[in-house]
């Protein structure tokens, strides 16, 4: 489990197959971060859980699966490029992002970037799939970065970049065209999950008493099935 706060960046050094089904992904980052990983150990490589299995001076290496590789954008990263980087959260530290898995739903496109002032306002295009569950003013993990939902529409939402977040993510340089892993909030999951589940048509001829969770419920929390703000 991650919180979504970018502890460092690195670079990629190569991504190269292993085995079948297996890629290997070396990294150069900050010394004090390799030093702080031992093998075995999660971390959160642009949103995309994985595991690291060797660490160096300044350089640790990291497997994926054929999943990863083919689900997210960490199968197209070539040497020199840039990512995000965020070990597992400790049991008892302190949660100051979102609850993030680390496992990406979807890939968006960045389509336009704004700047206010000393912000920036991102406008990202997303998978139809993932459109129930951003919500104005709720969480999304953009390239394992924690960042709040501005505008959630059927087919692009927006969110805000601090200065801070401009200067310690790779978020700063992203560009139009540009593609980032995404990841929705936990709990909203679950919650349409269950919403789901619910109302399911019984299989057998007794009939279920109706669910007491259905959307004119849920928009009263802010919540469209749409996907437009409410």
């Amino acid at each position: 489990m991650f919180t979504g706060l970018v502890e460092a960046t690195g670079r990629v050094r190569n991504l190269r197959p292993e085995a079948r089904g297996l890629w290997s992904l070396a990294l150069e980052t900050e010394a004090a971060f390799c030093e702080s990983l031992k093998a075995g150990d999660s971390v959160c490589v642009s949103g995309a859980c994985l595991t690291a299995v060797g660490m160096g001076k300044g350089i640790f290496q990291a497997q994926m699966m054929a999943e990863t590789h083919r689900r997210t954008t960490l199968g197209t990263l070539r040497p020199g490029d840039r990512v995000n980087l965020e070990r597992a959260l400790a049991l008892g530290g302190r949660l100051d992002g979102h609850l993030v898995q680390g496992h990406v739903e979807g890939v968006g496109t960045l389509e336009r970037g704004e700047d206010e002032g000393p912000t920036r306002l991102l406008t990202f295009s997303l998978p139809p799939e993932l459109v129930p569950f951003l919500v104005s003013k709720g969480s999304v993990a953009v390239d394992g970065v924690s960042l709040t939902v501005i505008e959630a529409g059927r087919e692009r939402f927006s969110v805000g970049l601090i200065p801070t977040t401009l200067q310690g993510t790779t978020l700063q340089g992203l560009k139009r065209g540009d593609r980032v892993n995404l990841e929705t909030d936990l709990v909203g999951r679950y919650l349409y999950r269950f919403w789901e589940c619910r109302n399911l048509e019984p299989s057998t001829s007794e009939k279920k008493e109706p669910s007491g969770l259905n959307w004119d419920k849920l928009q009263q929390y802010g919540w469209d099935q749409g996907g437009e703000r409410s």
